[in-house]
């Protein structure tokens, strides 16, 4: 009876190579991405009540370790995970781990940093379980591979377990050192799993598509930050204009995102899907700025000039994910192919986040703020579909 239980329900991870060919995102998986809604929010904002150069670097630090969890997470599910209980079970833990992160994470820079370290350490524990039991089922070309990335693991969580008795300021600079290593194993791990075997650590359809879902996720923040800073603010009319003009900024990264990236693979190199993964943190992390920078934004619609900080923080938001979208087109797959659109594109968006900066800078009034930078975005898609339908035609010419 037991063995047929673990049969059917407790089977061990699919090993590197065990691809489920046409996987779609489970539905557990969309509940498990749900409560990152929760933790980024609570991140965010703390953010939007003190706008400081320390408050946004310990909001970076405090984000990327957010990030990290979450590829962690995803990347185990979708290169290992099966439609079991034992996966369920897994699955459902990490929520467990990440809900009792929420409480402490609005203040993890501070009072509540020995809470989040502790807590997070035992998220990674956790997960090293299932990264073991993948390594003993895995061929032995991964070993080296596979064994480096558990030894981080190991060492994130001694050191994240550690951090928890400095003192405030050094344990953010630990956490900050622990995302630089690890944004330069996922350069590097991956490269070097690319050059030993392709099969398992391929960027398929279903993890092209988790990462456009984290990209809503953070989406949703800028929804939150424009609804926070309108009940927070006198509902008059301008207040209110502002606000829903400020939605555009979001409505703006969606459809550059998505019409330029998404659901389109990136090259499978080591100059294409190692930068294409890493890309994602700045260009996530500028999305969930800019929610943050909402709230004051639109609370302060009424005065002559924008606040200094909440300017600056939503330009520069805005910049970076425009920076990062610049980056993200020169690792796709398609990118050869399509060179006579991305190419200039990028360039584009390389001078639009300058310009965005440069009227940060002059903080002007809100609804003049939140227009020029939604305005910008437009151009920058208007300037590459227009690109893309001159390709179509010069295509259909030829043909």
């Amino acid at each position: 009876m037991f063995k047929e239980f673990r049969k059917r329900f407790w089977r061990p991870p699919r090993a590197h190579g065990e691809v489920i060919e046409d996987r779609s995102v489970s539905f557990l998986e969309l509940f498990y991405d749900l409560v990152y809604v929760v933790v980024i929010a609570s991140a965010a904002a703390t953010l939007a009540h003190e706008i400081t150069w320390r408050a946004v670097g310990e909001f970076v630090v405090i984000f990327s370790l957010i990030w990290l969890a979450w590829t962690n997470g995803t990347f185990l599910h979708d290169l290992h995970g099966r439609e079991d209980i034992r996966t369920r079970a897994i699955t459902f833990a990490q929520m467990l781990f990440l809900v009792w992160l929420a409480v402490y994470i609005g203040d993890a820079a501070h009072a509540g940093g020995q809470g989040f370290a502790l807590i997070y350490a035992g998220f990674i524990g956790l997960l090293i379980w299932p990264w073991y039991s993948v390594r003993r089922l895995d061929d032995p070309i991964y070993d080296s591979v596979t064994g480096r990335y558990l030894k981080l693991m190991a060492a994130t969580m001694i050191a994240m377990f550690g951090s928890a008795w400095l003192q405030d300021g050094w344990r953010v600079v630990v956490w900050a050192v622990l995302v630089v290593i690890w944004l330069l194993a996922y350069l590097f791990l991956t490269r070097s799993a690319l050059g030993v075997g392709d099969e398992g650590l391929a960027i398929g359809d279903s993890l092209v598509e988790r990462f456009g879902l984290f990209i809503i996720i953070v989406l949703g923040e800028v929804v939150v930050g424009v609804v926070d800073g309108l009940r927070n603010a006198d509902r008059e009319p301008l207040t209110m204009a502002t606000g829903l003009l400020a939605l555009a900024i979001g409505f703006g990264l969606w459809w550059n995102y998505f019409d330029l990236t998404g659901r389109r693979h990136p090259r499978n190199d080591r100059n294409g899907a190692p930068i294409w993964i890493v890309i994602h943190l700045p260009l996530t992390l500028s999305i969930a700025a800019a929610g943050a920078a909402m709230v004051v934004v639109v609370e302060h619609a009424t005065d002559s000039r924008v606040p200094l900080e909440a300017s600056w923080l939503l330009a520069a938001a805005v910049s970076l994910g425009l920076l990062s979208l610049s980056v993200l087109v020169r690792s796709l797959a398609d990118y050869e192919l399509l060179a006579a659109v991305y190419e200039p594109t990028s360039r584009v968006m390389m001078v639009a986040a300058l310009v965005v900066l440069v009227i940060g800078s002059m903080r002007p009034p809100a609804l003049l703020l939140v227009f020029l930078l939604a305005a910008i975005q437009a151009a920058v898609w208007v300037y590459a579909v227009t690109l893309w339908l001159q390709t179509e035609d010069a295509a259909t010419t030829m043909e």
